[in-house]
């Protein structure tokens, strides 16, 4: 494991989400970091225009000084490159999809969908949504979409991917059918907006101490946000874990908004600046829902962008504590434009700095695949495991500015976390990430493990149960029939890292995402740590 932690590769690996597009927890590299401030009105909407365009776009907003004229001949993705690893351009389905994912909304129908033994299996079903309010439920295998038979046929996921999104107010005939019917049914489902919250979860983890989840900075974060702090005040809350580990970044003023949530009045959060832009500064107002109470903020290296600015602000001004490892070292911001065919350059028009001035933006001085493998490096390095000696957490502070951190991210990239917690490798083998890659984990849990648990008994005992050892013997046979060639050594050396991975995918399947974190939390060291630091 280099770059992601389990939690990436499971739900990345083990679910085909149509619920929203770029769901994935890891990094996605290049295109959800430090997403835009605004889109402009649409520009060319043909190639040549466009190349001429874009080299217009760039002098007049490019946050450094750069010599266009070296770059009239390249094509487009080249002459990005030459800029920085972050300005990037978007066919039209991708800057579709970016939208969508970020503003928290699609038209379509609302259910998560998993290939099951070449069978669509539903795994999820928003509350309240067009496939919800036509009947769909959890469990329901789809046979077919409108005329087109998507099970039995190993259809390829091109093939699978948009069928039920839609205009809204179109419909979407479906067939499907379910346990306890004798025969398949057909219902008619309309299509509408899906609104989908940018809290991924959050429940208490103990009688005084909430948990948040959050994976990207949508149009809504800071409001979703607000909604769940006086939800989980309600029932106590004194303290919290917020968790932004493997948040790849999304909008610049929802990250503002959501550090505002954390400061009293009038408290630098964080401030851009770039050549033709000039330097602005982003105030707290005082009226956040979370300004009192202990605070734990989680990162690792794959907490970029957005969610570096609220680290980054609440470690300088002494609002929390952070907890995991540096973060990945984005303090770039893109400004989207739009063109005639849908497509659009995100563009770098400014760096962000901390309330300090911490610029966190790790190099790119050694160039485009340099900067995408520097994550790598840190593992080789031993900077991820705790093998570099030099590492030292960042614990020296004066007035409310952590100094040692700030020192660091000047140098390194990235915030440094004032607790460093490793990553802890036991159990991940080349076995088991055969077993990940293969989706055994999720298909022995959907064939299996929903038939000998119910919703009922998972959300009841879901502190207390484990997956049993009759159930780990019923996997290894399930192994076998899956002709996958068993390695006993890294198969019982990966036991621990198993059992807990089937136990959180069950959870995820009753419980959606939220039981997969409280079950997935039980054995984090970085949530110990924070519990412990937050005594």
């Amino acid at each position: 494991m280099k770059k992601n932690t389990r939690n990436n590769l499971l739900i990345s690996l083990s679910y085909s989400i149509i619920l929203i597009v770029g769901m994935f927890l890891g990094i996605k590299f290049i295109k959800d970091q430090g997403y835009g401030v605004q889109k402009n009105t649409k520009l060319a909407d043909n190639n040549s225009e466009k190349l001429d365009e874009i080299l217009h776009i760039i002098n007049r907003n490019y946050v450094d000084d750069i010599n266009t004229d070296s770059l009239q001949n390249l094509p487009i993705d080249s002459v990005l490159h030459q800029l920085d690893p972050h300005s990037v351009y978007l066919p039209p389905s991708d800057a579709q999809d970016m939208t969508d994912n970020l503003e928290g909304n699609f038209e379509g129908v609302g259910i998560e969908y998993y290939m099951l033994n070449d069978t669509m299996m539903v795994t999820g079903v928003v509350k309240d949504g067009p496939a919800y309010q036509a009947g769909i439920k959890l469990g329901d295998k789809i046979l077919s979409i409108d005329s087109t038979f998507v099970s039995g046929r190993n259809l390829p996921k091109e093939q699978l991917t948009g069928r039920f999104k839609g205009k809204a107010g179109s419909g979407v005939s479906v067939l499907l059918t379910r346990a306890g019917l004798t025969q398949p049914s057909r219902l008619m489902v309309t299509r509408g907006k899906v609104n989908i919250s940018s809290i991924d979860a959050s429940y208490m983890i103990n009688n005084e101490t909430g948990y948040v989840r959050i994976s990207k900075f949508g149009a809504n974060t800071d409001e979703d946000f607000a909604t769940v702090a006086a939800n989980l005040k309600a029932k106590g809350m004194k303290k919290l874990i917020l968790d932004l580990r493997d948040n790849g970044g999304g909008y610049f003023t929802a990250a503002t908004g959501l550090a505002d949530q954390f400061l009293p009045e009038n408290k630098l959060i964080v401030y851009t600046q770039g050549k033709h832009e000039p330097r602005t500064d982003y105030f707290s107002t005082g009226n956040g829902a979370f300004q009192q109470g202990k605070l734990a903020i989680l990162i690792n290296e794959n907490t970029a962008s957005a969610s570096e600015i609220v680290a980054g602000a609440i470690q300088d001004l002494g609002r929390g504590i952070i907890v995991g490892r540096r973060s990945f070292g984005k303090g770039l911001v893109q400004e989207q434009f739009a063109f005639g065919d849908g497509s659009a350059l995100n563009l770098t028009i400014a760096r962000y700095y901390t309330p300090s001035g911490r610029s966190i933006q790790k190099s790119y001085k050694k160039g485009y695949d340099a900067y995408k493998h520097e994550l790598d490096e840190r593992m080789i390095d031993g900077e991820l495991t705790g093998d570099r000696t030099s590492f030292q957490d960042s614990v020296e502070k004066a007035e409310g500015v952590n100094l040692l951190a700030v020192k660091k991210g000047r140098t390194s990239g990235g915030i440094q976390p004032d607790v460093f917690v490793k990553l802890d490798t036991t159990g991940y083998n080349k076995f088991y990430g055969n077993l990940v890659s293969k989706k055994i984990l999720s298909d022995f849990v959907f064939n299996v493990l929903t038939n000998r648990y119910s919703a009922n008994f998972v959300e009841q005992n879901i502190n207390t149960f484990n997956i049993s050892d009759n159930d780990f013997k019923d996997f290894i046979g399930f192994i076998q029939r899956k002709n996958v060639q068993i390695d006993r050594l890294q198969l019982y050396s990966s036991k621990t890292v198993i059992l807990n991975d089937l136990k959180a995918l069950l959870c995820r399947y009753y419980l959606g995402d939220v039981g997969y974190y409280k079950a997935i939390n039980q054995n984090d060291n970085a949530v110990k740590q924070a519990l412990a630091n937050l005594q």
